[in-house]
């Protein structure tokens, strides 16, 4: 082990032993060169205490990417321990790779979501396919055979050229990826609204399957023992990555693709197979991806959780490109690569997997006993860090939080105040053509959703669904968030966001189980801003009490701005739910001719952030739908009994569009009409057709099962009204006893299918 003496520490000061590009450190601070890497000037006194001397250049490197909002949630940490993060099923929560719940047999499921957004704002296809890689890497990381991947995705309006470009390439990039590795895509959302404009969202979540005795740490344990560098050489890409995510979006971001990585998703497949052969032989002692910050991050982050330092031969790490130094390689973030700890007499079994799966494995380093991060480069000592420091003594920062004006604004606003539409027919195509509302297949047939053949419900329902092999149950899995409702209220619109992720999984026929959420939103250190993330938090948190639902892992994604303002506060929720058998596997679709229609839920006057009011309108004003957790739960609980006791046909919670578009998708997933009256006393027709209030299901059941399903809703206290007949070629829906809507089921269809192909063209 290399010994930091007194000549190492002069040199390390006084710059003797940097690259002689490279800025000394009396140049760093006289010059403030840490302020480009996003340290501000307390944070370098800080870190200059810490270290006992100025930072050289690859040091301050290091620093201001594990110090960066993306790497150390410094302004975010306060907010995230809020959340409820453990729960009778939950093996494994926040502060690895990924979350792990319990699904019974010894069997577990583990997911979590990432944003690749600020990349993917610069260079689509590539931003979004790292950003795929990445969250795949960190679900095999824990051990997990990955057999899922879903996104959400943001985009501003589709008729802006530079909108439609980011979003045919990033779609395709997701595809690109996902097709190529092997993993089915199975679902996922997109909304389009001019707030995302120039600052797109690009989230990516994976959902994988784990033994419990298979489960892994990221933790460089065992003073003494070998460190190993798998995957490709590093490059120049990426550098930087991590502090690219942590800044605004200018118009100088263009000149910054060299901080979006390149991914390679045929080389991760052989990675992937390989990590997970080694975790079967059962000589893994801590594995860890290296995903944001790159070498820099898996190696301070598993020698903390061990409590050990770490000392790296950066001799030994495969380089891609000639002349790399000690800075770019700890900041690069080249893709498909990862780091782990053995004892060193299995290195042979280790050696002998990866030659065989053709992927490079060097030894670079060891676990040490001093808590420090040392860097070796030539002969010389190039970098020497307290782990402790990089890890666990970044600044928290307590924002200021400030109600905005248009929130108070909002509050005199009156939804109803619109003059009626008579031509609800009109109106209901119109909705229906609105890219939030129609079809994503041209976006999901991009996908292959149906490889490795254990998709049981593709993309176009309420959730994916994906069957657990050799049992009887089955995953449901889906990605959830209404911008629009979280910026009029972000209190109810974290809550609500929670909520449609469990109805959606119920819907399916799956128990919700937990979540992972990617908090997207603009600059914390607008006091504005803060109060939005604040809110939406401990409304996500309060519903997820309510549900059962704990947060098990999850991202923070700030700083997303445009030239205009910060985006819409998009708390995006990805929620997991468990099929306890497989008959229980419900869809949206209405089935067959004489089944009856039953509406769950009440419909009021709510029309604020309403796909309508925007659609129709023109505005997104006033204050969303009201969730009460009671009525909802009540609600979830009753329609979960009623699949599983074998009475309900199809199952389609109504949520963007309202009652007019839940029945039209049911409509067009079934291939088949219906003949609907609504009963909605004191409301007018359009309100109470695309009102988007909370906690209502469509359902279809069967006539022999309809007063079954009555009876029982109004037992456990649920509004519940026969409002129909599936059956022929036509959606027809009146209301209050008046004809309202008459529209042929293909022409809807049509209408539905073609909105984004025709705006793509």
């Amino acid at each position: 082990m290399q010994t930091l003496t007194k000549n190492t520490l002069d040199s390390l000061e006084q710059g003797k032993i940097n690259m002689s590009k490279e800025p000394t450190p009396a140049q760093i601070a006289s010059e403030r060169i840490y302020a480009t890497m996003g340290v501000s000037d307390s944070e370098y006194d800080l870190i200059c205490t810490i270290l006992g001397r100025k930072p050289n250049y690859t040091e301050i490197g290091v620093f201001s990417v594990m110090w960066s909002e993306h790497c150390a949630y410094k302004n975010s940490k306060p907010l995230l321990k809020r959340f409820p993060t453990t729960g009778e099923r939950v093996l494994m929560g926040p502060g690895e790779g990924a979350g792990i719940v319990d699904i019974g047999d010894g069997q577990a499921v583990c997911f979590k979501i990432e944003s690749h957004n600020h990349p993917s704002a610069v260079e689509p296809y590539q931003g979004a396919a790292t950003g795929v890689g990445g969250i795949i890497r960190d679900i095999f990381s824990m051990g997990a055979r990955p057999i899922a991947t879903l996104n959400s995705l943001r985009f501003g309006k589709l008729t802006d050229e530079r909108v439609r470009y980011l979003f045919e390439h990033v779609v395709s990039g997701i595809a690109g990826y996902g097709n190529c590795i092997g993993i089915p895509t199975v679902g996922g959302e997109v909304m389009f609204d001019s707030s995302y404009e120039g600052n797109p969202l690009v989230n990516a979540m994976c959902v994988g399957l784990i033994d419990h005795e298979d489960i892994q740490r990221g933790v460089a344990s065992g003073v003494g023992n070998p460190v190993y560098y798998v995957g490709p050489a590093t490059g120049r890409d990426g550098i930087h990555g991590a502090t690219f995510a942590s800044e605004e979006l200018t118009e100088e971001s263009e000149a910054k693709r060299s901080a979006v990585q390149v991914g390679d998703p045929f080389m991760e497949k052989l990675v992937m197979e390989a990590c997970l052969e080694l975790i079967q032989s059962g000589i893994v002692i801590g594995i860890q991806d290296m995903g944001a910050a790159g070498l820099t991050c898996s190696s301070a982050e598993m020698a903390s959780k061990a409590g050990n330092g770490l000392e790296l031969n950066l001799n030994e790490v495969p380089q891609r490109e000639q002349g790399m130094t000690p800075y770019e390689m700890m900041l690069s973030e080249s893709q498909e690569r990862m780091l782990f700890v053995i004892e060193e007499h299995n290195e042979p079994i280790a050696m002998e997997i990866f030659e065989r799966w053709g992927v490079i494995c060097r030894k670079v380093g060891r676990v040490t006993d001093d808590g420090r991060l040392r860097l070796v480069y030539g002969s010389e000592v190039v970098a020497d860090m307290p782990v402790r420091g990089l890890v666990d003594e970044c600044p928290v920062y307590e924002k200021p939080s400030q109600v905005p004006a248009y929130y108070t604004k909002n509050e005199a606003v009156d939804t109803n105040r619109y003059e009626e539409v008579t031509d609800v027919n009109d109106a209901l195509l119109k909705v229906l053509a609105s890219p939030t509302v129609a079809s994503k297949e041209w976006v999901y047939r991009q996908y292959d959703s149906m490889v490795r053949a254990s998709t049981s419900v593709a993309p176009g329902s309420d959730a994916a669904v994906v069957l657990v092999r050799g049992t009887r149950k089955a995953l449901a899995m889906t990605t959830d968030c209404n911008g629009r409702f979280t910026y009029l209220d972000p209190y109810m619109g974290g809550r609500i966001a929670v909520a449609e992720a469990a109805r959606n999984v119920v819907c399916s026929g799956a128990e919700p189980l937990a979540i992972t959420d990617n908090l997207n939103f603009g600059n914390p250190e607008k006091p504005e801003n803060f109060w939005q993330m604040e809110q939406s938090v401990d409304g996500m948190a309060e519903a997820c009490r309510h549900f059962d639902t704990p947060v098990i892992g999850g991202n923070v994604s700030l700083y997303n701005e445009n030239a205009k303002d910060a985006i819409y506060p998009t708390p995006v929720v990805g929620m997991v739910g468990l099929v306890h058998d497989t008959d229980h596997i419900t869809t949206q679709g209405f089935k067959q001719a004489g089944d009856v229609v039953i509406l769950l839920g009440d419909t009021k006057a709510e029309l604020g952030g309403s796909e309508f009011q925007l659609v129709i309108h023109g505005v997104t004003e006033g204050r969303p739908p009201v969730l009460e957790l009671d009525t909802e739960l009540r609600l979830q609980k009753t329609v979960l009994k009623l699949i599983q006791d074998g009475l309900v046909k199809s199952a389609h919670d109504v949520s963007e569009g309202g009652l007019a578009v839940a029945i039209a998708e049911s409509a067009i997933s079934g291939g088949i009409g219906a003949e609907v009256e609504v009963s909605a006393e004191g409301l007018r027709t359009d309100v109470a057709l695309f009102s988007e209030s909370q906690s209502r299901i469509v359902l279809s059941v069967s006539p022999e099962a309809a007063d079954a399903v009555v009876e029982a809703c109004t037992q456990n206290e649920v509004p519940v009204q026969r409002i129909g007949v599936v059956g022929g070629d036509r959606i027809s829906i009146q209301v209050n006893g008046q004809q309202a809507i008459d529209v042929a089921q293909h022409e809807a269809e049509r209408v539905w299918k073609d909105a984004i192909p025709c705006l793509m063209q």
